[in-house]
């Protein structure tokens, strides 16, 4: 009989061993780890040095978690022009597609500071893309798995580098991350005005396209290709960094002028121009309200409110009239002059807000 017993035990040991196991992965689905919030560290992309935002506009860091250096998936996804997803039920982060959207305009957290953090590895997440599952893998062929912090959803830097084809190096003196396309990325011509048929990005270079930043600027000016003429459409190097300069005009002679970043289809630097407009009647003399004034002005910077306006000001220029307006957000400054005796918006540009 006691053999019996102590076979059946044996029989059962493995199997309430593996439940137990089970029962311990289960738990530490969300496994807190100690890590480092790294806002020192600089992450360059193509030659382009990145700062990540989150859907909300808010900076977010690299983050250092047992010697590997992890970034931020919903931004990488911008930077490789996918659109991003998340599934709560199937705790599903997909990248795929085209991304028809610019990058997100945020405000930089200068205050920002090396500090100590706790984390979530998370084995549960799941990473697709474009319908592939992404399984990673540390250079010693060890399993990795996202991480979570403050809601974002973070990937070691070694996987980052595998989803956009990129080699990654570690500059430890001047603690700088960079991510290079190898070999060119392998296109056959490289030399043109602009790409297609295969080659979204400019040489692999890493780059938005030309048409890409066009619908970028067309967008944000509520126009389609069909109501504008392009007169400058060309990739430039400015500051370091390669952009974008376009600048169109409609029928009626309004004039917009975009500097794009080609690296991730944010804008930069925006001026529109009616002063080209037949002056109103001279018999019209009164004047539009400050209120109507601050109205037209906020419509033209979505999410903005009153408390964003610095300055809203009624002065004479040119023998007429106009409100002189200032908004910051987001990181951007916005100056406007507007027609007092029509509402019409004469001037506009948008600039960081230094």
């Amino acid at each position: 009989m006691r053999n019996k017993i102590t076979a059946a035990r044996r029989l059962w040991l493995p199997l309430i061993l593996c439940a137990a196991l089970l029962g311990v992965l289960t738990l530490n689905a969300a496994a807190a780890t100690a890590a480092q919030l790294r806002p020192d560290m600089t992450i360059i992309i193509d030659g382009a040095e990145q700062t990540f935002y989150n859907a909300q506009g808010q900076e977010v860091h690299p983050i250092l978690c047992g010697g590997t250096t992890y970034l931020p998936v919903r931004a990488i996804g911008e930077v490789m022009g996918k659109n991003v997803d998340w599934n709560q039920t199937k705790k599903t982060v997909t990248l795929s597609g085209t991304r028809t959207t610019p990058a997100t305009a945020g405000t930089p957290d200068a205050a920002a500071k090396v500090k100590n953090i706790s984390v979530d590895i998370r084995t549960d997440f799941i990473i697709v893309v474009d319908g592939t599952t992404q399984v990673f893998k540390d250079a010693a062929g060890k399993r990795v798995y996202p991480m979570l912090y403050n809601g974002s959803t973070y990937l070691p830097l070694r996987a980052v580098g595998g989803l956009m084809g990129k080699t990654v190096a570690w500059d430890g003196a001047t603690q700088t991350v960079t991510l290079t396309t190898p070999n060119g990325g392998g296109d056959l011509v490289t030399d043109a005005d602009s790409f297609s048929g295969g080659t979204s990005k400019p040489g692999g270079t890493g780059l938005i396209t030309l048409e890409e930043a066009k619908a970028v600027a067309l967008k944000h000016a509520k126009l389609t290709a069909d109501q504008v003429t392009f007169v400058k459409q060309k990739l430039e190097r400015e500051d370091g960094r390669q952009v974008y300069d376009i600048e169109f005009y409609t029928s009626d002679y309004k004039e917009y002028d975009y500097e794009i970043d080609a690296a991730t289809g944010l804008i930069l630097e925006f001026d529109y121009d009616a002063d080209s407009f037949t002056p109103p009647d001279p018999s019209v003399t009164g004047t539009i309200s400050q209120d109507k004034a601050r109205e037209i002005a906020l419509a033209q910077v979505p999410g903005a409110t009153a408390k964003n306006m610095t300055k809203l000001t009624l002065d004479r220029d040119d023998g007429r009239l106009i409100y002189e307006i200032e908004i910051k957000y987001n990181g951007m400054e916005y100056d406007f002059e507007i027609n007092a005796a029509d509402g019409v918006i004469l001037d506009m540009d948008m600039d960081k807000d230094d």
